[in-house]
């Protein structure tokens, strides 16, 4: 394969940035080659890997935009594809051939995003969702061979999680972030849902997930209502909720069902690491699979047969790769992937206390060959309901090649947790999230890995505020900051951000107008008088999520008072990175930033 990258000689750890990524595997129906999201030619598109013999995979064109997500239809005729166009945030559904040809728009909104759902399994139908610019959202049933669709419901805050193979009953989750509902409604194209029914009333707690049986009459949710950790729940038409799966020690990621309905498979997260379970129906017959040969499975499909899942998995030391799991036996087949970094650094989980006794836990990520405590980075994830886990980072190896070790903590609003942890930095709350970044910074020096005198923090989205507000409120702990997609300024967001997400984060840091003093309060913008680190900001200008206007007035308010600081923006780019030059240019920047800030005081 060409080098797309150049020369990268003056990185620590090349390796790490040459190694490319397979993402949202999915099998052909006759489980002949999986097609999955690639980036090994510097940007995300479908690439399909045949199965069974020795042959080179091989492109899928559909233009020139990153691609997001791929799944395989199930008559093999077609692909669905949703790209990002420009880099930014507003996705769009299309429709391929497997090899290149036809490429045709399925959901494509003026100024707003489509998202690919799922297909329903009848004919050439796609279950797909439109968000408007004013934040309303059509489910939809389109047709891939004649580009036909029929809107089967519509409200805010509304996402379709499926449909019964004959399209007569639905799954619909309505709600806010940590408060979603779901609801069970007859399919009627062109009319409001008939019979909607709250399958969980009452109980408090959110439902992200939801499949159906293909006739229709069980939805399978992914919940923790009325429990700490999220379960796997049935609930038959006008019957009861019954728990399927449930563990006191683990959270469920994900459920996958095959096309007949009569196999699961459960994606557990312990403790950041992934489990695997697999579920027969509807005896309910539960057993686990061995270990998969990756510390996180991020993605998991069941082949049509059910006899096979395909998934995505990786490892700090490995990117993101394609791995087959027989459902029978339980061993896992290598498909597709960049394989192993030859020399690359793991982590280990750590465990403390906040100063409020709440159990915080961090991945430590040591740089070798370094003697006695090192320059450290307190690295803060985004969300912030998501969760810090042992994936693959290359900015992490390159700053462990170059002697700077890393902190990646779970703060309370974390993910992976339970509820209750979860909804521990919710609105007045989080200023002790913001406190338990400086006990991260104290549990970190106390095992004797890092240089007090030389810690840096940085962040992603919901991490990038993070930064900004310890930055503010422990003004001297750290010798240098890189906010990436940061909130600054908390009225600015909500001012300049989709509406649907405005919408959405309400329950999570409060809303604009009735809780405007404590939204003053936590945004880090208004108390930059105490800003004393250096401080790299870093941000896409495609960005809708968390809009640029965010980063450059948090630069503008960090030069104003004198304090050293650099603006990095990526025109191609929305609030993710997903060029590999784009890759590059980040990490050879914060590298060095940290480089040059974190340094030994002179004598």
């Amino acid at each position: 394969m060409p080098d797309i990258l150049g020369d990268l000689s003056h990185l620590p750890s090349a390796a790490a940035l040459r190694a490319w990524n397979c993402r949202r595997p999915a099998l052909a129906p006759d489980n002949s080659a999986v097609a999955f999201v690639g980036d090994q030619d510097g940007v995300p598109r479908v690439w399909v890997q045949p199965l069974g013999a020795d042959l080179d995979a091989w492109p899928v064109d559909t233009g020139h935009h990153p691609v997001v997500d791929v799944s395989w239809g199930p008559t093999g005729e077609h692909l669905a594809v949703l790209v990002a166009p420009g880099g930014g945030e507003h996705t769009q559904v299309w429709t391929v051939r497997p090899h290149g040809g036809e490429l045709r728009p399925l959901a494509v909104p003026p100024h707003g995003s489509a998202a690919l759902v799922r297909w329903t399994g009848r004919g050439e139908s796609v279950l797909v969702a439109e968000t408007s610019a004013a934040g309303l959202t059509r489910a939809e049933l389109a047709d891939a061979v004649t580009g036909a669709r029929q809107v089967i419901a519509a409200g805010e805050l509304l996402w379709p999680a499926a449909v019964s193979r004959d399209h007569a009953r639905m799954l619909l989750r309505r709600g806010p972030r940590g408060l979603r509902r779901m609801y069970a409604a007859d399919a009627v194209p062109g009319h409001p849902p008939g019979g909607e029914r709250d399958l969980l009333p009452g109980l408090p707690g959110s439902t992200d997930q939801g499949v159906l049986s293909p006739d229709g009459e069980i939805a399978y949710l992914v919940s923790d209502a009325g429990r700490d950790r999220a379960a796997l729940l049935a609930v038959r038409r006008n019957a009861y909720p019954v728990v399927l799966a449930e563990r006191p020690d683990a959270e469920l990621d994900r459920f996958a069902l095959s096309a007949d309905g009569r196999r699961g498979v459960l994606l557990w997260n312990e403790h950041g690491r992934s489990a695997l379970d697999v579920v027969e129906l509807p005896a309910v017959h539960v057993r686990p699979l061995p270990p998969p040969p990756a510390d996180v499975v991020t993605s998991v499909r069941v082949a049509w047969d059910g006899r096979t899942a395909v998934l995505a998995a990786e490892s700090p030391q490995e990117p993101s790769h394609v791995l087959l799991c027989d459902l029978t036996s339980g061993t896992y087949r290598y498909a597709a992937g960049a394989g192993r970094l030859p020399v690359a650094t793991g982590a280990e989980l750590l465990r403390f206390p906040a100063r409020d006794g709440l159990e915080l836990a961090a991945w430590l990520y040591r740089p070798a060959h370094v003697h006695g405590p090192a320059p450290f980075v307190v690295s803060l994830h985004g969300g912030p309901e998501d969760q810090e886990r042992p994936t693959f980072n290359p900015l992490y190896q390159n700053l462990l090649a170059a002697g700077i070790g890393v902190l990646a903590p779970n703060v309370r609003g974390s993910g992976g947790y339970g509820r209750a942890f979860r909804q521990a930095d919710d609105l007045a709350l989080r200023f002790r999230a913001v406190e338990d970044v400086a006990d991260c910074a104290a549990a970190l020096v106390r095992t004797g890995a890092a240089d007090p005198s030389r810690l840096a923090c940085m962040g992603w989205s919901y991490g990038g505020y993070l930064t900004l507000a310890a930055l503010v409120t422990h003004p001297r702990l750290f010798r240098a900051g890189v906010n990436m997609s940061g909130i600054a300024d908390f009225a600015t967001f909500y001012a300049r951000t989709e509406p649907w997400i405005a919408a959405a984060a309400v329950s999570e840091y409060g809303h604009p107008e009735a809780d405007r003093d404590l939204l003053h309060a936590l945004s880090p913008l208004r108390a930059f008088d105490r800003l004393a680190a250096p401080l790299l900001v870093v941000h896409g200008t495609q960005d809708t999520n968390v809009p640029v206007h965010e980063a450059r007035q948090a630069f503008g308010a960090a030069r104003a008072r004198g304090v050293p600081c650099d603006l990095l923006l990526f025109e191609d780019e929305g609030h993710e990175i997903r060029n590999r030059a784009n890759r590059v240019s980040l990490v050879s920047k914060v590298l060095n930033w940290l480089d040059e800030h974190l340094r030994p005081a002179p004598h």
